[in-house]
């Protein structure tokens, strides 16, 4: 490279960022010795094109190291290389050897980190965490990315409230993989787009996608024992690349084409009036324990970065289960953290987070838990992600926050919520008084912290665990086929596989699975709360008993689009299901009930229930919701007992009742839309069979 090109630069914004006349690149670095910068011409080039050491006494402020790259321009590849200390015992894992990402990179070319290690394998090469690639065709390399090159066509988010907030957990890829989801684009962002019209049609608000931070999806050696192919990290909770795109969720593979996709996609879901929340992985990386490949922060400052045993840094706090624990907490990590939020919300629109293991946000560098930890008030009071929504898997390894999470604008993911519904709906003994707690909002949780019922995401199934069908399926988890002897996922499901394990052609099963299944949907979209369904679930899609198919890239995990008109009655009472919780406020409460006057439990009696003695039945009225259309009055009774009960109505306050509702009844009438209700000819009793349940309105 011409000299004359090669500026001193600055140590503003870390990264590469694009000036007028060229790039200015900026790394942190405490403690390295050594920077050099390497420049590609192409995506699949073997070795740099040129290379340039940065000089301590030019490009060094404080602890970051800058240059700048005179008539550089957006598409510039790069990738750095990093001298320092070697001495784990000390926690400095610097090795000049190894070529790394840059944290602050916006885009990746597409490649594999793992596949180009795999190479030297292959080779019988040794020392492969000391030694130097000799072939970096496959390695991705860092792309300088123009944010203002695109077209937003005035998108901002959405900014719409909890309250009306109905989330869609989805995987990018999954979601139209298969070749039934007819689109072009087949599991790409473009894809996704394709099917927008199909989340209109079902109702909901947001998707929930699961991590599309660039991550590499090779890293899993193990084999599926049952047909030899190889298994992969599908669901991507291993990041590489917290500013980047996945590449390979891309039709467009070229260099920021990621970048471009998936800002379309981001668009065109907010002209559908859909937020787009992301599944953001701050705990861990991708670089795992101590036996783990350099490819970033380990090579750039490992003692830093990482939360090390204390007296022992060659190893690795695991508060994760993946091998290491990210230094959230520290300033520079904190920091880190915060600016790659601001970047999602800022370059690239969305709308929200949900931050896995959120509560390793919460642990000191030594791994204890702070009792006022410093980042999740930082994300919360940060200017920028003000109107941004923020939900909190609120646990880790080795802790559990569930309604005590930091932060008074923080939304949690309500475990509490899917175990006891589950159970109550399973028909379990004494466990209706948790579930009435649940379906009221969960203020055992959240009223102490001055929280509302909004705060509380109620979901019953996720990514992880389950699927809805296969909650009525199976007794066990089937995860053979993931190479762990089935020893991997939970063995505490909650489920009940109805008499017969796995598929059934018994029509009695069948019709009882169905009856549960809308027995799920109706508790989880009318209980107050936020609700959060998992894509398939409205189509009774299965993984065949499998409930941790994090290594299933294909039709296991993969959205069947024929299940559409095959599982059609379960699709149409989800959309009415939809409809109603939008309807009706009194579904979607910002504020818990007070008193008897808001909300009325009953026994099968008609009296106020002993809730010492409670069993298999629930009911409750919603008193008089002035919802903006109309005062309006709810009777909701669910049996989830195997017998078949008669029970007494309460008096309407005015008018009479009619059915919205009843899970017992097949077809098309098992849900009414609003303003078709049918008039009861008897006011006074119902006959609810068993696991079924029913809605009434009063006018």
């Amino acid at each position: 490279m011409d000299i004359s090109r090669v500026l001193p630069g600055k140590p503003g914004a870390y990264g590469a960022t694009i000036l007028p006349d060229g790039i200015n690149f900026a790394l942190f670095s405490k403690n390295a010795e050594r920077v050099i910068l390497n420049l590609f011409d192409a995506p699949n080039a073997k070795q740099p094109c040129d290379i340039i050491e940065l000089d301590p006494c030019v490009n060094k402020t404080g602890d970051v190291w800058h240059v700048f790259i005179k008539n550089a321009k957006a598409g510039t590849l790069y990738l750095y290389q990093i001298d320092g200390p070697y001495n784990p015992p000390a926690g400095h894992r610097f090795n000049i050897n190894k070529y790394l990402v840059d944290p602050y990179a916006k885009a990746f070319t597409d490649g594999s980190i793992f596949r180009s290690y795999g190479k030297q394998r292959a080779a019988g090469l040794a020392g492969i965490e000391n030694g130097k690639l000799s072939d970096l065709s496959d390695f991705p390399k860092c792309v300088v990315v123009d944010e203002d090159d695109f077209d937003w066509q005035g998108d901002k988010p959405l900014n719409r409230p909890l309250s009306e907030t109905i989330i869609y957990e989805a995987h990018v890829k999954g979601f139209t993989r298969s070749h039934t989801s007819g689109v072009s684009c087949p599991g790409t962002y473009r894809g996704f787009i394709e099917k927008i019209p199909y989340l209109q049609y079902l109702g909901v608000t947001a998707v929930e996608l699961m991590p599309m931070f660039e991550f590499d999806e090779f890293e899993n050696e193990r084999v599926n024992p049952r047909t030899g192919e190889k298994l992969t990290n599908y669901w991507g909770y291993s990041t590489i690349g917290f500013f980047a795109p996945k590449t390979s969720y891309a039709a467009d593979r070229t260099p920021g084409g990621a970048v471009r996709e998936f800002k379309e996609l981001v668009r065109e879901l907010h002209k559908a009036g859909i937020e787009v929340i992301l599944d953001v992985v701050y705990n861990h990386t991708a670089e795992g324990n101590e036996h783990g490949i350099t490819f970033c922060f380990r090579g750039i400052e490992n003692s830093i970065y990482y939360m090390l045993v204390p007296e022992q840094k060659q190893y690795y706090n695991n508060y994760s289960g993946c091998g290491n624990t990210m230094n959230t907490n520290h300033p520079v990590v904190g920091n880190f953290i915060l600016d790659s939020l601001r970047h999602w919300v800022l370059d690239m629109h969305v709308d929200g987070f949900r931050f896995d293991l959120a509560t390793a946000l919460c642990r000191a560098q030594n791994g204890h838990m702070l009792s006022d930890p410093p980042l999740p008030h930082a994300i919360s009071e940060d200017p920028i992600l003000a109107k941004t929504k923020l939900i909190a898997e609120p646990w880790d390894i080795g802790g559990y926050q569930l309604g005590n999470f930091p932060g008074s604008r923080w939304c949690e993911w309500n475990g509490r919520f899917r175990d006891d519904i589950r159970r109550f709906i399973r028909g379990d003994e004494h466990t209706a008084t948790e579930a009435a707690t649940r379906l009221a909002g969960s203020s055992d949780l959240y009223r102490a912290s001055g929280r509302q019922p909004v705060h509380s995401i109620n979901f019953v199934t996720a990514h992880d665990g389950f699927t809805l069908n296969d909650v009525v399926s199976y007794n066990y988890k089937h995860n053979e086929e993931n190479g762990e002897y089935n020893q991997d996922g939970s063995d505490d499901n909650i489920s009940y596989n109805n008499g017969y394990e796995g598929e059934s052609t018994n029509p009695k099963i069948n019709k009882t699975r169905i009856r549960k299944i809308k027995n799920f949907l109706t508790c989880l979209l009318l209980a107050e709360g936020t609700p959060m369904l998992l894509a398939g679930d409205e189509m009774m899609r299965t993984q065949r008993g499998n409930n941790n198919a994090y290594c299933h890239d294909n039709e296991l995990s993969w959205m069947h689009w024929h299940d559409c008109d095959t599982h059609k009655e379960i699709l149409l009472y989800t959309k009415a299901l939809i409809q109603l919780r939008k309807t009706y406020a009194a579904f979607r409460r910002n504020k818990f009930f007070m008193d008897s006057s808001e909300l009325c439990w009953y026994d099968a009696n008609g009296k106020n229930p002993d809730w010492t003695k409670s069993g298999r039945f629930l009911a409750y009225r919603l008193d008089e919701i002035d919802d903006g259309i109309g005062v309006n009055e709810f009777y909701f009774a669910i049996n989830t007992d195997i017998y078949d009960l008669t029970i007494t109505l309460p008096s309407p306050a005015g008018g009479k009742w009619y059915r919205i509702a009843d899970t017992s009844i097949d077809g098309g009438d098992d849900i009414r839309e609003p303003g078709n209700e049918e008039l009861l000819h008897e006011q006074q009793r119902y006959v609810l069979l068993s696991d079924s349940l029913v809605l009434l309105m009063s006018k």
